[in-house]
């Protein structure tokens, strides 16, 4: 580590220390009588004790799934739960709160916080640390924790009895135990790393670590709590390990399943819409929703190219799947022609919005043809539902245009062998060509990532590359059939014609 590096680190610390110092003022004039009274409030509900001794990390107001996982942990003892919550979700800062408060109150006396190298799990104690030495409102309540002799940045004893000891992954936790107690608390805390899921055998390695050398140095007759915090970073790690065996286990994603921003005290929809927008959207997954991308199972790459003039192309089909089957899923429409043997996807649109935006697409895609070839429109079956007409309805009335989607209505096999069967071949041999034009919108990188991180066991989004299935399907159906046996939209014309 650079001098610079050593010295900002000490700068930011010594404002965490300032800040935190500010934050925490008391009530000189108070009681002795009131602040006992006050003391005793406090600690029967746990918001309202986080919230005054910590008032710079409870800065907004906890969701519900915040206030169900600590009842959970504060009213069991014998727990082992897994926060599996996506990150600026206060996952670490919420376990801190907790974990302080039983010790203060003595429920909990033997603490091993747990990362995956030493450095970052006493870089992680390091606030416990600096709250038992700078907190004014934990000092006058609860009293100086600091003890002589026992008081390291990676281990210390407070004067209310309880220890803290941090380890990183493979070193040995025997020995560690307060006199006669062996460790009651196990905090794990971005246990997995990158580098280490990309070896399966570390991973296998790191959890027997976890369950003989970790888990087995309690008491049997004594309760532990063990809480399990990280993202599930790859198909294989440890925290997947972790929510088979545990008591209870929470998946938290920055959004929730209809979409919206699963802690919205804290994380406005503007703010997350800017932070996604700056990485990918295979990064954005990983992070913040739980889902592990692993880059070219089945698509290596995705193909672009210049298309040709509208004109050229005999007809078009603008393909919708509306993945109803899930809030918050992608919707996605595509326009797609054939081109000689080439499929070529001219637009693309591929977001998480409302059904009618997503019909929105469909005009755009008229008005942007402008007659300059016929375009069939279809949407994949059977979500053509009564709330879809009366919406479809009102987008024809809204927009002053008749668009009737006809649907899919085939019995589709498995989706993911549909898709592989169907479009791996042509990618691989370079015959699905998407619009360059296109590459850089927010849409196309949205269905470039989901066409690459398509696999067998993958869970993320699937729904672009779904509607280009779906539209290839209909083009090949429409090349070799009736033209009457589907509806077209060709004769439709806002200005000037395009190409």
């Amino acid at each position: 580590m650079s001098q610079t590096t050593v010295r900002q680190a000490a700068n930011d610390w010594d404002k965490y220390i300032r800040d935190l110092q500010r934050s925490t003022v008391v009530d000189q004039s108070e009681s002795q009588e009131e602040k006992l009274k006050r003391i005793k409030r406090l600690e029967a509900n746990d918001e309202e004790w986080f919230k005054y001794y910590f008032p710079n990390y409870y800065s907004s107001e906890p969701a519900a799934f915040h206030k169900a996982s600590t009842k959970r942990i504060m009213n069991n003892p014998e727990w082992y739960e897994v926060r599996a919550w996506s990150r600026e979700l206060a996952k670490s800062a919420r376990t801190m709160m907790e974990v302080i408060k039983l010790a203060m109150t003595k429920k909990k006396r033997s603490v091993l916080l747990i990362s995956a190298s030493k450095e970052a799990a006493t870089n992680l104690l390091k606030p416990y640390k600096l709250n038992f030495e700078n907190n004014n409102r934990l000092i006058n309540d609860y009293g100086n924790q600091e003890t002589y002799g026992f008081w390291e940045e990676s281990k210390f004893m407070t004067k209310m009895g309880c220890s803290f000891v941090a380890i990183g992954a493979g070193q040995s936790p025997r020995g560690f135990r307060n006199e006669e107690v062996r460790p009651d608390v196990v905090l794990m805390d971005d246990f997995d790393t990158d580098q280490d899921c990309r070896n399966s055998e570390i991973v296998d390695n790191k959890w027997e670590w976890f369950e003989q050398a970790v888990y087995a140095t309690r008491s049997i007759s004594k309760p532990m709590l063990v809480i399990f915090c990280g993202n599930i970073i790859a198909e294989n790690c440890c925290i997947k390990k972790a929510i088979k065996m545990a008591d209870h286990h929470s998946v938290v994603n920055i959004r929730n399943k209809d979409g919206k921003s699963s802690w919205p005290q804290k994380n406005t929809e503007a703010m997350i819409d800017r932070v996604l927008s700056k990485i990918s959207w295979a990064s954005a997954q990983k992070e913040y929703f739980n889902t592990p991308i692993i880059k070219g199972k089945v698509f290596k790459k995705i193909h672009y190219g210049k298309m040709r003039p509208l004109r050229e192309y005999k007809f078009l089909v603008a393909y919708t799947d509306p993945s109803y089957k899930k809030r918050g899923d992608y919707k996605a429409t595509v326009l797609i022609g054939k081109w000689r043997d080439e499929y070529h996807v001219i637009k693309i649109y591929c977001d998480q919005v409302t059904t009618s935006e997503m019909l929105d697409w469909n005009y755009e895609i008229m008005k942007w043809v402008n007659g300059a070839v016929p375009v069939y429109f279809y949407i994949e079956w059977p979500w053509i539902d009564e709330s879809l007409k009366m919406e479809i309805k009102e987008a024809n009335k809204r927009h002053g245009i008749s668009i009737h989607p006809k649907p899919d209505e085939r019995t589709k096999p498995d989706k993911y062998h549909r898709i592989e069967s169907a479009l791996e071949p042509l990618n691989r041999m370079v015959k699905l060509i998407f619009n360059e034009a296109e590459k850089e919108t927010h849409h196309m990188c949205n269905m470039e990532g989901q066409f690459l991180a398509l696999s067998p066991t993958s869970k993320a989004n699937d729904d672009g590359p779904d509607a280009v299935e779906g539209g290839k399907w209909v083009v090949d159906q429409k090349t070799v059939s009736d033209s009457s046996q589907i509806d077209t939209i060709e004769n439709y014309k806002v200005n000037s014609k395009r190409y």
